[in-house]
């Protein structure tokens, strides 16, 4: 008998799309240096203060070039609001510099290249990789794995493998849009403590069923 997996996922994946036609990330942002910096700025933090970070900043220091005459101490006056500030100023602004020198102040387009920079992870990678140059990549958060794990598409343990299961298990040309789907049902519906009772997946989600089997529901 074969598997029932890539059906299920292809009913989930219908039902996100449905749900979250709109997704999108909610970082604002202009060009692809103004995401890399606002993705870096928003890990432990809210897109919402990144936001409200990143208006005065993109204003005043749009470009790599204008960026490059902050010091640490400049930009963290800018960011100050924004978790883990002084750590994230001294990483962009050796990003920065790292962009100027080594790839002609454009922000590099692979992610061992966007690894390369200060401050910048896997994740951070893929999000600048899949919003500012259409580039397929799923990027794994706290939402994605919980989301992906409750759903049954991923088993892994880690974020990086979480990514190359869902990499196996969803259609490359669905990848990016599949990640806003999952953060945005991370977001509003699969919470820490999830909104079960009004969520569009709960006749298929493996975890409403094991809570009806616990129960001795039908």
């Amino acid at each position: 008998m074969k598997s029932k997996k890539p059906l299920l996922t292809s009913r989930i994946l219908a039902i996100l799309e449905a749900t979250y036609p709109e997704a999108k990330t909610t970082l604002e942002w202009k060009t692809p240096f103004q995401l890399l910096v606002a993705t870096v700025l928003s890990a432990q933090s809210t897109d919402k203060a990144v936001n409200k970070a990143t208006k005065k900043l993109f204003e005043d220091h749009p470009d790599p070039e204008s960026f490059a005459k902050l010091s640490p101490e400049e930009l963290k006056s800018y960011i100050k609001t924004v978790g883990l500030s002084s750590a994230k100023a001294r990483h962009l602004v050796e990003a920065d510099r790292m962009i100027l020198e080594n790839f002609e102040g454009q922000v590099p387009r692979t992610l061992e290249e966007l690894m390369s920079l200060p401050g910048v992870g896997r994740k951070t990678g893929n999000v600048v990789l899949s919003n500012a140059f259409g580039i397929p990549a799923i990027a794994v958060d706290t939402h994605v794995y919980r989301v992906s794990h409750r759903l049954g598409l991923t088993s892994s343990k880690s974020f990086l493998g979480t990514e190359k299961e869902l990499m196996e298990a969803i259609p490359k040309e669905k990848w990016s849009q599949a990640h806003h789907w999952l953060i945005h049902h991370g977001r509003a519906i699969c919470k820490s403590k999830p909104l079960c009772s009004i969520c569009p997946l709960n006749e298929i989600c493996p975890r409403v069923g094991v809570r009806r089997e616990t129960r001795g529901g039908g």
